[in-house]
């Protein structure tokens, strides 16, 4: 009797932001994707940095205010997409609440920087509280105080998070990675890059993620995903 065959080992690199409902949404269907496919490959998964609105000063910026200006949306747009993200929140098990503003998102992508180097388990875990920080919790994910909160219920110490906000840490790091993918092209997110080569954009649904998954490690026979 043969033994089964190892796992596929798949690198899955997601551009996103954490102010991007649809970056949530991607997320929670990719996730359910892997866990579909199962332990017939072996998903590394990397979180890279992406800015929506990296001119957002301090204050922030009133949340309709802001899709007003950004992409001239009617009041009745605005209801209807948020009623869409609800939805499609609701199906991959993300809640989406109604959010005050936009706020400026660098020092975040600092703190996942550091998450990342403390391991993959940690990043996705202060992933997933910044988002539901943003979308559900209406916080404030600019404060440095709000996003060392965020990181205590994500497992990390506090008090580490606070010396990276304070002293400026991973700036450096953080805009180098966002210069890679602006010059690969990639201007919206979520961007769901497997093994360097396939991407995915946009909010996918679960199935259409797990059908990557399965072309990209070669477990399923027919045309890849967009190269």
């Amino acid at each position: 009797m043969s033994s089964p065959a190892p796992p596929v080992p798949l690198r899955i690199d997601f551009v996103s932001d954490v102010s991007c409902p649809w970056c949530a949404v991607g997320l929670k269907a990719l996730e359910q994707a892997i866990e579909r496919v199962g332990e017939r490959i072996a998903p590394e998964l990397h979180f890279q940095p992406f800015e929506l609105n990296p001119q957002m000063p301090p204050e922030g910026q009133d949340t309709d205010e802001h899709l007003v200006q950004k992409y001239g949306s009617t009041p009745e747009q605005l209801a209807q997409n948020r009623e869409a993200l609800r939805e499609r929140g609701a199906a991959v098990g993300f809640e989406f609440r109604q959010r005050d503003r936009v706020y400026n998102t660098f020092d975040a992508h600092r703190l996942l920087h550091w998450a990342g180097l403390e391991g993959a388990a940690q990043e996705l875990a202060l992933k997933h509280a910044l988002l539901r920080a943003y979308f559900t919790d209406n916080l404030d994910v600019s404060s440095p105080e709000v996003l060392a909160q965020v990181a205590a219920t994500a497992g990390l110490d506090d008090t580490r998070a606070r010396q990276v906000l304070d002293r400026g840490e991973y700036a450096a790091e953080v805009r180098a990675q966002q210069d890679v993918y602006l010059s690969r092209g990639i201007h919206a997110v979520p961007s769901v890059i497997l093994n360097d080569q396939h991407l995915i954009q946009g909010g996918q649904p679960v199935e259409m993620f797990e059908r990557a998954l399965r072309q990209v490690a070669g477990l399923d026979s027919g045309a890849g995903p967009q190269d």
